[in-house]
This record gives structure tokens, sequence and C-alpha cells, in this order.
């Protein structure tokens, strides 16, 4: 029997655990529309008290977190500063432009992670001209900029920064965890200064979807109005609930086998004479020159192993259904494909 592939083309390919479709078959259920869903509201009271905040909402799926999050944080003809490479910018469809008629307003950095002093030259107050700042989204970890954790210090300076000009934040928390896995800082302290977080359950954590948006009381009650606007109310969300609520009891803390996984791919791809950028938590993005990245991704899929392209680099995650046998074929595949340089 053939060996099954080794999946590093993205943390949303993780799979449910059996222990996972356990908690999902014998979830109390009820209708969440009306409040009645007994596991989404233990599911958001668990990740409020997890992000220090009032108050959480299901949603399901960390892009309409983004989307909703945005709506309730802005109104229409506001700008929105992100970074250059922002996940709610460039792959998210255009959603927030669409549902919340607003602008972005993009910072180019090196790793995701811009200073006060390059928000403060983007932010704008508005005119009859000019669209008003009034939200400055963050992503942690910052996803195309290498799975890279903002620096705790720098986060506060942009966030107080944002705060001093009148403008609200939003961080994409999709890999948050990674982040606290990574840095040692709570989730609460990445929660504390700004006026959103959200944390994803599809993608390290391992459940088929589901992505909780936290902050005060009165910005949950706005964007409960948002998710119902946007279609994304549910019924018996308790099923997805129940996954989530798993993965926080059982998939968090093995977080850092994932990143020290990455590690081992990056340094052995490395070894190999492929430039590698040095992994933060659990994600390793490389150039192959001089071959050509979208034949070396052919290649190795041809040999069972998955990777993605993005920006013209190759993009591979870690996850849970990566273990480290997985890491070694990877290698192994890797070290053929550079052998015989047959992907150009």
């Amino acid at each position: 029997m053939a060996a099954s592939p080794v999946d590093l083309f993205s943390d949303t390919h993780t799979l449910p655990t059996p222990g996972m479709r356990r908690a999902i078959f014998d979830a109390e259920v009820g209708d969440e529309q009306l409040g009645e869903d007994p596991t989404t509201r233990a599911l958001e009271e668990r990740v409020a008290a997890l992000c220090g905040t009032e108050a959480a909402l299901l949603l399901p799926t960390g892009s309409m977190c983004n989307k909703v999050g945005v709506a309730a944080l802005t109104r229409p003809g506001d700008a929105v500063v992100v970074d250059s490479r922002a996940h709610v910018l460039r792959f998210e469809g255009g959603g927030p432009a669409v549902l919340s008629g607003v602008v972005f307003e993009p910072i180019a950095s090196e790793r995701g992670h811009f200073d006060g002093g390059r928000l403060r030259a983007a932010l704008n107050p508005g005119s009859v001209y000019q669209p008003r700042t009034s939200l400055v989204c963050l992503e942690q970890t910052h996803n195309f900029a290498g799975g890279t954790v903002w620096p705790i210090e720098r986060y506060r300076e942009v966030c107080s920064t944002a705060h001093e000009h009148g403008a609200s934040v939003l961080t994409d928390g999709a890999r948050l965890l990674n982040a606290v896995a990574a840095s040692g800082v709570p989730a609460r302290d990445w929660a504390d200064p700004v006026d959103a977080v959200w944390i994803d359950f599809s993608k390290g954590l391992g459940a088929p979807g589901g992505a909780v948006l936290a902050g005060a009381a009165a910005f949950v009650a706005d964007a409960n109005r948002f998710k119902y606007l946007f279609g994304g109310a549910m019924r018996q969300s308790g099923m997805l609930a129940a996954a989530c609520l798993y993965a926080l009891d059982h998939h968090v803390e093995r977080l850092p086998d994932d990143h020290a996984r990455a590690a081992r791919l990056a340094s052995g791809l490395g070894d190999l004479g492929l430039l590698v950028e040095p992994p933060e938590t659990n994600m390793v993005f490389f150039d192959p020159a001089p071959l050509d990245a979208p034949g070396f991704v052919l290649a190795l899929e041809e040999r069972g192993v998955r990777m993605s392209l993005a920006a013209g680099r190759i993009r591979a995650v870690t996850h849970l259904g990566v273990d480290d046998s997985g890491i070694d074929r990877a290698l192994a595949a890797a070290a053929e494909v550079v052998a015989a340089g047959d992907s150009s």
C-alpha cells in the first residue's frame, strides 16, 4: 500500500481526530439563533475568558470574523490601515470593500510588522476629500510574512498610536495561539490593547471550521447584527463548537511540536542549498532558485509531498497531520528534486 501524502500545503488541511469526531457526535445542541445552544455558549464564554474580554461570538469562518469585525468598527467611506501582505487585504476577495464600503491603506514592511511612526504617517483624520482612518488591522501570526509573531512591545506601541488618533484596532488572530506558543505571551495580553480579536479553530487547532470573535459586550452585540446580515447565523452550531472546545482541551499544548518540526524542515532545506527564511512558528518559506518554484512544487507532489506557492516562494506549513516521519519524507523528496534538477 502506498504511503499517504505528506500534506504541508496548509494547516487548514487538518482533519478532525477520532476524539474530536466523538465530541462532535456527543455535542449538546439547541437553536443558536435564539441563544439556546449550550455548547456554543460554552465555547464563547471559554474564548472570552481566554482573551480576557467581556464577550465573544462564534462565526463559521475566520474570514467572516474579519468582515464582521471591520463592519462593526467602521462606517462606509472609512480607511483601514493594514500591512501590505495582510490576509484581509489580499486573500478575502475584497469582502470588506464590498460589504462595508471601506478602502485599505497598506503599509509595506519586511516581516509584517510596522511601528508606531509608520502607522502615524498613514493615519488620516479625514475631510471632505479624504477618508477617515477608523481602523487598523493587525495579523498575528502574519501568514504571508512567514508566520511571524509581532513583538509585544511594538504591538502595544501600534495599538496605542491608533487609539491616540481615534482609530480602533482589530487583530486577525487566525493563528493567535501559535503566537502564544512561540512567544510565551498569553492570549489576554494580545487581546488587551485591541478593540477586537479572533481565533480560528480550523488551522493548527484542527477543527473542521469555526472561529470566535472577542471584544467588549457592546462590540459583540454589533458584531452579532452583522453576523446575521452577512448570513453567518447558524442553528445547531454546538456540533461545530464542540470541535472547537475539544481543540482547546487537546490541541493547544501540542502547537510547539509543529514549530519544532517547521524548524527541522527549514534546517534540512537549508542544508540542501535552498534559500530558507528562518521560521518563527509553523510556516517555512523558501526559494528553490535556481530551480523553478512551480516546477519544484510539482516535482515534490509527484513524490508524495504537497506544498504551496506564495508570491514566488514556496510555503510549507506543519500541523497535527504531519509527524516526524512526514518531515523526514518531505526532506528526502526535496533532496531528490534538488539532485535531479528536474523542476525547471
